[in-house]
C-alpha cells in the first residue's frame, strides 16, 4: 500500500518550526530558535543531565547536539559541569535565564497544541498519538538493530 506519512511528518515539522519560530519572534523571544526549544524543553523537566541523556531524550544525534550546545551557552541559556563524580562527563544545567523562558514558551506550546488539533476531537487525537508513539518506536527499534551491524 502506498503511502504519503513520511511526507507529511515532514512537512509537518517544516511547517511547524517555522510557526514556532515566528510565535517566538512575536513574543521577542530570540535567544533561541524551535530545535533548541526541543533541547530547553527536555531541561525544563530533566535539568542536569549529561550529553548522552540529553540525546536520548531529545532525539538529536550527537553531533547535532554539541553544536547547538555550544550556541545555547554562548547566548547564556545553559552552564556545562563537570560531574562530580565522573570527569569525563559533563552535567548540563539551566541558567536562571533559561528557566524565566519556560512559563511564554509553554504559553506558545499550548497555542501549537491548539492549532495542531483544531476540528479533531479528543478521542481521534488520542489515537493519533498512540499512533505516533508505534511509529516512533518502530523507527527506534529499527535505527539499534541497523546500529548493532
Amino acid at each position: 500500500m502506498k503511502s504519503n506519512s513520511g511526507f507529511y511528518i515532514s512537512r509537518i515539522k517544516q511547517v511547524n518550526t517555522r510557526l514556532l519560530n515566528k510565535f517566538l519572534a512575536q513574543k521577542n523571544i530570540t535567544a533561541f530558535n524551535g530545535e533548541q526549544g526541543r533541547i530547553l524543553h527536555v531541561l525544563w523537566e530533566n535539568d542536569g543531565i549529561s550529553n548522552r541523556e540529553l540525546s536520548k531524550k531529545s532525539g538529536l544525534a550527537m553531533s547535532s547536539l554539541t553544536t547547538m550546545l555550544e550556541r545555547m551557552e554562548e547566548k547564556k541559556l545553559l552552564i556545562r559541569k563537570f560531574c562530580p563524580t565522573d570527569k569525563r562527563k559533563s552535567l548540563i544545567f539551566l541558567t536562571d535565564y533559561a528557566k524565566s523562558l519556560k512559563s511564554e514558551y509553554d504559553e506558545i506550546s499550548d497555542k501549537m497544541t491548539e492549532i495542531s488539533f483544531e476540528g479533531i476531537s479528543d478521542e481521534k487525537r488520542l489515537a493519533f498519538e498512540v499512533t505516533l508513539e508505534k511509529v516512533l518506536y518502530n523507527f527506534e527499534k529499527a535505527e539499534q538493530e541497523f546500529n548493532k551491524k
